[in-house]
């Protein structure tokens, strides 16, 4: 595989507006393929792009894009009837993320005419947005190759015929409405439809537990881990990854994949490029056996299923539990299989008998050995918890205990958890961590 060049990167330019919260303030940045332009100026790879986005953006844009490397801006099309801006409410993807592209019902996206000149390209990455992703491919050369990121915006793969045996590489994530309706439950069926497109591989992207790259032509599959730290924001990662991976195809796409997912890393962890870029240059002077080495989280979606998580917290009816509710829709987001004592054994009424009590206390037990690890939230230092995080330890289960208000900083809580925190980020990232030892320990 040669280097023929700048890539040239095609979808939406939009502004994202992350809300403040309580430990940061609002922030504004340059999204859509902007997160891609940054990532490629950070990992040393020439490029271009070309965009739709609304008239108002593209003098601002094409200035801003100049200073990360950009060779060439080509304005594909206008955005009318929508300011091009995405209000986002969680920016580390602890759940569901709360995107709300704004007047997105009004927004129309129209392809200029006649088109710029796109035949010095030869190898193009899209990122789908609302507009007429066919028109595309009668824009290019016959021999331009095309690399697709279908997570969003894609409806069906029926959307990719005019490019079939053009494309090169398929990414899309597990956070897709196109990945649950093709392959939540069954990796096979994803690539039964990736196939009728013919790339030559699908990557994978499935969040905290790493990557999966599919090699279609060899029939092999490389499980490339995750790294997980503090995430300062996740926004585009996942485009960073691609971008790059792209970029650096002609070293193989196995070395290409673990190279994007070194630079989505260091997006995810800062929102200062300079600080990015120094974190990815420094990481690329790894060679890909040391890189390797290093390991990581490998917990594949379609593997998380397989692990039960005792979820031991005050989970009743006649409690304030927003923060179980929290929890439970965290970790159902990232696919595990999270099992309520109260909703599953049912609840007491008030004041119970003793046998009552007794055969309570024999069901949950249960339901806590069968177990594979324990998510506590004890809430108001709650004692059924304490005493189920007490037992887990006993048999040997990891327990990660989320303190949303430090009311349990306990030696026996702090020490005997596999992670305790007040950080819902820090305590997912554990999870992923416990349960991704759990499968290795398996296999």
């Amino acid at each position: 595989m040669t280097n023929t060049g700048p890539i040239l990167v095609v979808g939406e330019l939009i502004v994202d507006y992350t809300l403040p919260h309580h430990a940061a303030k609002c922030k504004l940045r340059l999204g859509g393929v902007g997160h891609a332009a940054r990532g490629l100026w950070a990992a040393g790879i020439e490029y271009s792009v070309a965009v739709f986005c609304p008239q108002y953006l593209v003098n601002e844009a094409k200035r801003y894009l100049a200073e990360f490397g950009c060779k060439e801006f080509l304005w594909l099309g206008d955005v009318v009837g929508a300011p091009n801006v995405i209000v986002i409410s969680d920016v580390s993807e602890v759940s569901q993320q709360g995107y709300e592209d704004l007047m997105r019902d009004t927004k129309v996206v129209k392809f200029h005419s006649p088109p710029p000149d796109l035949d010095a390209y030869q190898r193009v990455v899209v990122f789908p947005g609302r507009f007429d992703i066919n028109k595309l491919a009668k824009v290019f050369a016959e021999d331009a190759r095309f690399s697709f990121d279908i997570a969003y915006d894609i409806e069906n793969l029926s959307s990719l015929d005019a490019f079939r045996g053009r494309v090169e590489i398929i990414a899309i994530s597990t956070s897709s409405t196109l990945f649950m309706e093709l392959g939540n439950s069954d990796v096979e069926g994803l690539l039964d439809a990736i196939k009728m497109v013919s790339p030559e591989g699908l990557i994978l992207k499935e969040n905290r537990g790493g990557s999966r790259l599919f090699d279609i032509r060899a029939g092999t599959v490389e499980e490339i881990p995750a790294t997980l730290g503090h995430t300062v924001n996740s926004v585009g990662v996942g485009d960073v990854y691609f971008s790059v991976m792209v970029g650096l195809s002609h070293k193989g796409w196995t070395e290409a994949a673990w190279r994007g997912c070194q630079a989505a890393t260091a997006y995810s962890q800062s929102t200062f490029p300079d600080d990015i870029k120094r974190d990815v240059r420094r990481g690329f002077r790894l060679s890909l056996k040391e890189l390797q080495a290093l390991g990581g989280t490998v917990l594949p979606w379609h593997d998380r299923q397989s692990y039960s998580i005792y979820l031991a917290g005050p989970d009743f009816s006649y409690v304030e539990k927003q923060e179980i509710e929290r929890v439970v829709d965290c970790l159902t987001y990232h696919n595990f299989r999270v099992r309520r004592p109260v909703m599953e054994n049912g609840e007491l009424k008030r004041p119970a008998n003793e046998g009552d009590l007794r055969h309570m206390y024999h069901m949950d037990c249960q339901l806590l050995k069968k177990c594979d690890a324990v998510f506590a939230v004890p809430l108001k230092r709650d004692p059924g918890t304490l005493v189920e995080i007490g037992m887990a330890i006993q048999m040997g289960k990891p327990v990660i205990t989320y303190d949303p208000k430090n009311e349990n900083e306990n030696t026996m809580v702090v020490a005997g958890s596999s992670v305790y925190s007040a950080d819902l980020d820090t305590c997912l990232n554990g999870t992923f961590d416990a349960i991704a030892k759990l499968r290795a320990e398996s296999r």
